[in-house]
């Protein structure tokens, strides 16, 4: 029996980008491009499509690297073509002519033999430069996120409208996903022991492996230390210079090292919105961690846990074809600050203020909709229980629980 997405074993937990798949390969010849941090599933999305019918080639693998060194020929032999129907590529942008690669074989035997072809990576595709012809036209980028309250509730759901009906996640799912993180090996397991050990694992993985395949980085030490000041900063303002003078290095380090760390998806960064805001702050950036779990304080745990729901909303609205949608944040030089803003086709949709539910109302919700004439304008409260109303039928600024709020996200 399967409840909110999980089976009763906790072996499985279905994601909404198996059922994105289907759709993707059911509307075009197009590559599935799956990118997002480790650990988050894309591998295991990816072999559970047409599961017994799927080849899997992963670059780490010695015997596979080797093949794809002697060319798109040698694979298309190695698969057999045209008796398997889908290609995996995991890790393959580690191959600095992976694009030329990718490029030869899609056109000489993937669209002769109608493959369907799955790509996925760890760190972000186009950061990789080196791999000369353009891919453009030839697929479609999907950026795969932590399990979400929505996700769980609904992960058969491939509505086509941005939001959807709230609905009621159970108490030990929800206590489970702000504890352990979204990640599915933890939230599955649900042990504070294996938890530490999983973090240890994956954090070393990143530092250790991850940095060293698309940088150069001479003292990955120093990384360290300011991915652990992010870890207690999230959500403020950031000063590079500040960062820089603490940990005794060049602000163009700082500012290469965060470039980093976002291209490995370890966090992201909102930026302020500052179109028709008069004194608004137009260059400090704020950041937050992609496993909200590590997020020290409570208060900034519960606005890292927004901004991650967030941002995986905006990025699955964009990859699907919605339309352009961007998370930013408003604060202006006299300090009036909205902590989100998720804008669509550049026009201000909503406003996202976190809060506790005991908190009063902020006015700058009121003041921050009016002059942005955003639609919508929440507080959203992560201690207050669920009700059943659909908070994007309200268009004025209004208190709802978080637990009904993320629920009609993704």
């Amino acid at each position: 029996m399967v409840v909110y997405g999980i089976d009763s074993s906790m072996t499985t937990i279905k994601r909404k980008y198996s059922s994105l798949l289907e759709n993707h390969f059911a509307d075009g010849p197009e590559m599935a491009f799956l990118a997002g941090p480790r650990q988050v599933g894309k591998t295991t999305i990816a072999r559970l499509f047409q599961q017994g019918k799927s080849v899997y080639i992963n670059w780490d693998n010695e015997d596979h690297r080797r093949m794809i060194m002697e060319g798109p020929a040698r694979v298309a032999e190695y698969i057999g073509l045209p008796s398997s129907p889908v290609v995996i590529f995991d890790e393959i942008h580690k191959f600095p002519h992976w694009k030329n690669f990718i490029k030869g074989f899609y056109d000489t035997f993937a669209v002769p033999a109608k493959l369907q072809i799955i790509i996925t990576g760890s760190a972000r595709l186009d950061i990789y430069r080196k791999g000369g012809d353009s891919l453009m036209g030839r697929y479609f980028l999907y950026r795969i996120h932590p399990l979400s309250v929505a996700e769980l509730l609904f992960p058969q759901d491939l509505k086509q409208a941005e939001t959807g009906n709230p609905g009621r996640l159970p108490d030990e799912q929800w206590q489970r996903l702000l504890r352990f993180g979204g990640f599915p090996q933890p939230f599955r397991r649900g042990n504070k022991q294996f938890y530490h050990r999983w973090k240890r694992t994956r954090i070393s993985q990143i530092f250790r492996e991850d940095i060293h395949d698309i940088a150069r980085v001479h003292d990955i030490r120093l990384v360290e230390i300011m991915a652990e000041l992010l870890n207690h900063q999230a959500g403020q303002l950031t000063s590079y210079a500040s960062l820089a003078r603490k940990i005794r290095v060049s602000e163009e380090s700082i500012r290469r090292w965060l470039d980093i760390l976002e291209s490995l998806y370890y966090c992201f960064s909102v930026r302020p919105w500052h179109h028709n805001i008069a004194r608004s702050l137009r260059k400090e950036p704020k950041y937050y961690l992609w496993d909200w779990s590590m997020v020290g304080s409570d208060g900034a745990r519960a606005e890292n846990f927004i901004a991650s729901h967030l941002l995986k909303a905006v990025h699955y609205w964009t990859d699907i074809g919605l339309g352009d949608f961007n998370l930013s944040f408003l604060r202006t030089k006299d300090k009036r600050e909205v902590d989100f803003l998720v804008s669509r086709d550049s026009q201000p949709w909503f406003l996202v203020e976190v809060k506790s539910g005991s908190a009063p109302l902020s006015k700058n919700l009121a003041y921050f909709q009016k002059v942005t004439g955003a639609r919508h304008a929440f507080q959203v409260a992560l201690d207050d229980p669920f009700i059943d109303a659909d908070c994007f039928a309200i268009p004025y600024p209004v208190k709802v629980p978080a637990r009904t709020f993320l629920s009609q996200l993704v």
